[in-house]
């Protein structure tokens, strides 16, 4: 009998022989690749919490059914929305670091930085915008219901963060402003009077008779503009004269003031509306629309490049939208804002319905009588 022997290849198995057992290798198939997601675009690039921010990029969904994982820091965050290629992500209470990244299960994206606001005070009322001095003094108001005691009426939050008492006694305080010797004023909705309070806090009737009075505002020569629910600016100039500068349309309150480039008044009043106005009065009285498609536009102020600045929403985003060249933009988002000012810290702090939200912004505000 003939044997026949079968020189073995290198080619050749050793599993396929009998007993013999061989480690299987992992193989990659397509579709299941570990790629390192991408981070390309977040817009808007600062946000307070509960705010909402669009993440665009690659890979942020592997294999098509793992949820990725945002993280502000090491806190993970609400994610809203889900793509490989697009999120919406929900900022979280308490975030202390602002660097995004996106963990898809197999990998994590480099870190992008995004602004995101520090409460500074809390238990408030504001209305309207605070105001902040020259050393970084901020003021705000527990404003109440119309016609509503309230134990303290207007708060001094120092540079440490500090806050106490500077009025006790003044019933629905809702405008704010400062002159430059560092004085405050005060409108009162409840009795039409405006209060002048000086930095220990000691306070005198500056004018009355001004309606339900809302928004106040200086101009370049630092006469005082207060807005009235009917729709009327009075002009009230250093000698304390009085005068009604203008009248909005009919049904519009001249809620929210702030001046801007040339001297122009800029006014809003947030109506249940998603296409309110921002109106602009000229030195001379003349109303005009500055924009129309706003929702509920509130506080305002400018930087030192002459943007406009409004808290309000801008297609269902709320936040604040920022004016360049005429265009909005939402670059903060968050809920609640009512108004907002410029620190000398280079930062924005934005007045919610019940606190004080400091945000970082390397833009400086407009300096008054500019």
């Amino acid at each position: 009998m003939r044997l026949l022997w079968k020189k073995r290849s290198k080619t050749d198995s050793p599993a396929a022989e009998p007993g013999n057992k061989v480690e299987s290798k992992p193989v990659d198939k397509p579709g299941f690749l570990k790629r390192k997601p991408t981070i390309s675009q977040v817009v808007p690039r600062a946000a307070i919490p509960g705010g909402e921010v669009g993440v665009w990029g690659s890979g942020f969904v592997e294999n098509g059914n793992v949820r990725p994982v945002v993280r502000f820091g090491e806190q993970p965050a609400s994610v809203v929305v889900s793509s490989s290629t697009r999120l919406v992500v929900r900022v979280p209470d308490g975030v202390t670091r602002g660097d995004l990244t996106v963990d898809s299960g197999t990998a994590v994206s480099a870190p992008v930085a995004v602004a995101v606001g520090t409460e500074i005070a809390e238990n408030l009322h504001p209305v309207a915008n605070p105001a902040i001095d020259a050393e970084g003094n901020i003021f705000s108001t527990f404003s109440g219901s119309r016609g509503q005691q309230v134990p303290v009426s207007i708060y001094k939050i120092d540079r440490e963060r500090g806050m106490r008492p500077l009025i006790k006694d003044l019933m629905n305080p809702t405008g704010l402003a400062l002159d430059r010797e560092g004085y405050l004023y005060v409108s009162n909705r409840h009795t039409g009077t405006i209060y002048r309070v000086a930095p220990e806090g000691q306070q005198s009737v500056y004018a009355e008779g001004m309606g339900i009075a809302t928004g106040i505002a200086f101009d370049a020569e630092e006469n005082l503009y207060v807005g009235d629910r009917s729709g009327t600016i009075f002009k009230i100039n250093r000698d304390r004269q009085i005068f009604v500068f203008t009248t909005l349309e009919p049904g519009m309150a001249a809620y929210h003031l702030a001046f801007g480039p040339e001297n122009n008044l800029f006014v809003t009043n947030p109506t249940t509306s998603s296409y309110d106005h921002v109106f602009r009065v000229s030195p001379t009285g003349e109303v005009s629309s500055f924009y129309r498609g706003l929702g509920r536009p509130q506080g305002l102020a400018f930087d030192a490049q002459g943007d406009l600045y409004v808290a309000a929403s801008l297609g269902g985003q709320r936040g604040v939208v920022r004016f360049h060249r005429q265009k909005p933009e939402l670059v903060i988002s968050g809920h609640g804002i009512v108004g907002l000012a410029f620190s000398p810290r280079r930062s924005l702090v934005l007045a919610t319905n019940n606190s004080l939200v400091e945000v970082p912004w390397e833009i400086p505000g407009r300096p008054l009588g500019r």
